[in-house]
């Protein structure tokens, strides 16, 4: 098959989720011998082009910064890529068996539904509602933002989602055929990490530092939580545009003794703090996976998530096996949680092990690139 991948970032040049798995899935697909596209944006400098075996790298819009100073994404570079995928596909008519896109961010959809492309795939890693998109971007864009998602739904496709609750939304949105579920987007080891269960009473966060993160909640949960924990300690890392409101909440909850944030780390600073901690820490109201609850469960690492309308990482705990759910994202909800899963000890992040190794290769980016490779056959 000729196979068409299209995504306006391209890992490692963009980080992420979905970035990473859409390039493990492009290179899977070529692994198993069709032949690959890969549409994209310029993200490099003429010195690090892309080199990735059996992929054919082609950029049809300019890089550049993705995000604004209040951490939004910017409408110019998803405006861009669309035109440039349109172009493309226009060029390369009955060139593809096969065009797999990601929904988000919804023009290259679009872009494809205009040409009248058959068959098409599209990743949905997340479905917002129309409250969440006011929320994000404000009445009026909010307004505009929701009608232009619901308008990618109702494209003729073969929508893969990623969680129950985006799947459901999808459907209510419009979305004209089934969903397939794929519930793999883990590209680690399937086999545990060799870390000690013996851990100091440690919470590690890890991501990057916006509102619907709830990071400046952090400082708050962990004087409450202390009190019952008096060694309790907090490491945050990552970076982003309310860093400097995370610094100022640590001051104000008084926990400047017991809460750092060194910033980003790299990805063996992180499995290391992910591995040395009692718990990991995620209070986001908003998810589309929850990624990382299963490499910290790698290590060993129980997680705690907070619950919430928009967040699916939710679907990644088994509550008192591999974490513990928040009632929410309040720092009073969130202590109480950290204090269930700081006092789990050695017992609950056994289970996190057992856990991780039932489920690791369910999880896994491989199963899902069977499961895709399926549904292009069955086409």
């Amino acid at each position: 098959m000729r196979v068409c991948l299209a995504y306006d970032c391209l890992f490692p040049w963009t980080v992420g989720g979905h970035e990473r798995y859409m390039r493990d899935l492009a290179e899977a697909v070529a692994a198993a011998g069709h032949e690959v596209t890969f549409v994209t944006r310029n993200q490099w400098s003429g010195d690090d082009a892309p080199d990735i075996p059996g992929v054919r790298v082609v950029a049809v819009s300019p890089g550049g910064a993705l995000y604004g100073e209040d951490g939004n994404r910017l409408i110019g570079p998803p405006l861009r890529f669309g035109r440039g995928f349109l172009g493309h596909l226009l060029r390369h008519r009955g060139g593809y068996d096969i065009v797999h896109v990601c929904s988000f961010p919804y023009f290259s959809l679009l872009a494809a539904g205009a040409v009248g492309t058959r068959p098409l795939f599209v990743d949905w890693p997340e479905v917002w509602s129309a409250g969440y998109w006011r929320e994000y971007l404000g009445g009026t864009k909010g307004a505009v933002g929701w009608l232009v998602q619901r308008l990618c739904a109702m494209v003729p496709q073969h929508a893969f989602v990623f969680s129950d609750l985006h799947g459901d939304r999808l459907r209510a949105e419009g979305l004209r055929g089934r969903t397939i579920r794929l519930e793999g987007l883990y590209a680690g080891p399937t086999t545990p990490h060799e870390a000690s269960l013996e851990r100091a009473p440690l919470v590690v966060f890890a991501g990057r530092h916006i509102p619907e993160k709830r990071v400046t909640a952090i400082p708050e949960a962990i004087a409450i939580a202390a009190r019952s924990i008096p060694g309790l300690e907090a490491l945050i890392l990552g970076d982003g545009p309310l860093r400097g409101e995370v610094l100022a909440a640590i001051d104000a909850a008084g926990v400047s003794d017991r809460v750092s944030a060194p910033g980003f780390v790299d990805a063996d600073g992180l499995r290391a703090a992910i591995g040395s901690a009692a718990a990991l820490l995620l209070p986001s109201q908003r998810e589309g996976y929850g990624m990382i609850v299963i490499e910290a469960a790698a290590s060993g690492t129980p997680s705690v998530v907070a619950r919430g309308p928009d967040n699916a990482a939710v679907e990644r705990i088994t509550p008192g096996v591999n974490g513990v759910l928040a009632a929410s994202d309040d720092p009073a909800d969130l202590a109480a949680a950290i204090v269930e899963a700081v006092e789990g000890g050695e017992e609950l992040r056994g289970r996190t092990v057992a856990w991780f190794e039932a489920n690791a290769e369910r999880l896994s980016v491989a199963e899902s690139a069977r499961r895709v490779l399926a549904a292009y056959a069955a086409v």
